[in-house]
């Protein structure tokens, strides 16, 4: 199983810092013997493993080298690897970052590194073959992603940041079969355009991926077959 951890932001509203947010101290471990500062990202870690992660990927932005030299390759039991978002351009796009990894036939955690969460085997209960939150209550959720759930806990809407949320309750994680996590990064990746000449005229095609709209609407005959409808239709599980 794979945990994806983006960790490239910059934490603009904790500057100034001299090193990544997600290093910053928050308790501590013990390692052989030895008492030593536990960055926050790593109890995310620690609470993937515990889920059945023994594959992390973190994606970092190409000035955050020291979690690389934090982490090194690997953490616990899980292997690390690393892959990199070249600049901003926002939380979906850094978890993505990771797809050229991922298969088909393995679920996917993604997570994230500066948010700490109880049970801390929470994750284990979530199912490997559906979109599934881990969701927490906060009382001010307009600082953070709140997800509005419909009468039988299914997800209907996640506002980003807003002011006026209408949902106290948070997500800090998610799971999903690898499938799923594919037919995603295909729902949003950019048409490529292709140049046909005939003649002395050009003419501009959408090809291979096909545009935006035609990407939708064969997702959506795969949601008919049962595929993608209960990921869609996910059930949001929530820690407490």
């Amino acid at each position: 199983m794979w945990g994806i951890v983006p960790a490239a932001g910059r934490g603009t509203r904790l500057q100034p810092l001299t090193f990544s947010k997600e290093l910053i101290p928050l308790g501590s471990r013990v390692d052989n013997g030895v008492e030593r500062p536990r960055a926050v990202s790593e109890y995310l870690l620690e609470r993937m493993i515990m889920g059945g992660a023994d594959k992390i990927c973190i994606v970092i932005s190409p000035d955050k080298s020291d979690i690389l030299r934090y982490f090194g390759d690997c953490y616990g039991s899980a292997h690390i690897v690393y892959a990199v978002q070249p600049r901003p351009c926002g939380l979906c796009d850094a978890v993505f970052r990771a797809h050229p990894l991922m298969t088909d036939d393995e679920p996917v955690i993604v997570g994230l590194p500066d948010t700490i969460w109880f049970p801390d085997q929470a994750l284990a209960t979530l199912p490997d073959d559906v979109l599934s939150f881990l969701l927490f209550p906060v009382e001010r959720p307009e600082f953070f992603d709140a997800v509005v759930l419909d009468s039988v806990g299914r997800v209907l809407e996640i506002q980003v940041k807003q002011p006026n949320a209408s949902s106290h309750w948070i997500w800090g994680a998610f799971k999903m079969p690898g499938r799923a996590f594919a037919a995603l990064q295909r729902l949003r990746a950019p048409p490529i355009i292709v140049i046909f000449i005939w003649g002395s005229s050009a003419r501009t095609a959408h090809r291979k991926r096909g545009s935006t709209h035609s990407r939708r609407s064969r997702l959506r005959s795969e949601f008919a077959s049962g595929f993608i409808f209960r990921t869609i239709g996910s059930t949001a599980r929530c820690a407490g």
